[in-house]
């Protein structure tokens, strides 16, 4: 069974090995990105970060956070 992760072009991206697929929880993702847990609960709910539900919790693709990092890089110079 497959699962999708955006791609670059922000279209699903089919993921075949999900063995490979490395899930950080929402604390790794808010330290990682160094913002509030808070601010990677809104990212997800609001459709910019995908995230698998896991009972209660969210875990979310670490290429995911990748990619998300890469597209939102702003440089001011």
């Amino acid at each position: 069974m497959a699962t999708q992760q955006p791609g670059h072009s922000g279209q699903p991206e089919r993921v075949e090995n999900l063995s490979a697929v490395q899930f950080l929880t929402v604390a790794e993702v808010a330290a990682m990105m160094r913002v509030s847990k808070m601010t990677v609960y809104r990212l997800v709910h609001g459709g910019e970060l995908p995230a698998a539900r896991v009972g209660r919790s969210f875990r979310v693709p670490k290429r995911a956070v990748e990619d998300y990092l890469r597209h939102a890089y702003f440089d001011a110079g």
